[in-house]
């Protein structure tokens, strides 16, 4: 059978073109996939109950535990925060006075524990600051310093948002957990 070079032409065309579509969608969905991996969903039944019982997104509690500890259960920071939300000691004796609960020292570093201390602590700064990345700052510096930056003009404008943060250890984290959280927003389909 004799083609017409524009029929071959088609057909090389097509041909360039299965193989472009097929390359690409194996780096989008295999991309992907290394991304699911370096943004696990681990815990995911903790995160989903104690979440929603503290009117959290997932995907926040999610960036909060990749950037605290990465994970990482047995995680102590140099300054002696502890478990998956990297809670300090004398945090987590506060938060169970607040709850009527005593605790071991040794239970902050058990998943669920820390899972539920940690979204329970955020919820409370939510409520306090009403918004993520304030209650973030909050997290990182105490809430007490970010009350003051919120009542300097120099640092907000309206008293419930930051407009910039003063130590850059803040600003940098407060950043990173935002960014994360749009990573599983996106990775996720939220």
């Amino acid at each position: 059978m004799i083609k017409s070079p524009a029929i071959k032409k088609l057909g090389n065309f097509l041909l360039i073109l299965l193989v472009v579509f097929s390359l690409s969608a194996v780096i989008y969905f295999g991309g992907v996939s290394i991304l699911k991996t370096l943004y696990p969903r681990r815990y995911i039944e903790f995160v989903e109950k104690y979440s929603l019982s503290n009117n959290l997104s997932e995907e926040f509690v999610f960036a909060v535990i990749e950037c605290e500890s990465g994970f990482d259960k047995d995680a102590v920071s140099y300054l002696d925060a502890r478990g998956l939300m990297q809670i300090m000691p004398e945090t987590f004796t506060w938060l169970q006075e607040k709850r009527g609960e005593s605790l071991p020292d040794e239970s902050i570093f058990e998943p669920e524990t820390a899972i539920d201390y940690g979204c329970y602590f955020y919820g409370m700064l939510m409520r306090q600051f009403e918004n993520e990345a304030t209650a973030v700052a909050a997290y990182h510096a105490g809430a007490a310093q970010v009350e003051k930056w919120l009542s300097d003009s120099n640092y907000s404008d309206d008293g419930k948002t930051l407009k910039d943060i003063p130590y850059p250890s803040t600003k940098k984290y407060v950043e990173k957990v935002m960014r994360v959280k749009n990573i599983y927003e996106k990775l996720y389909d939220k």
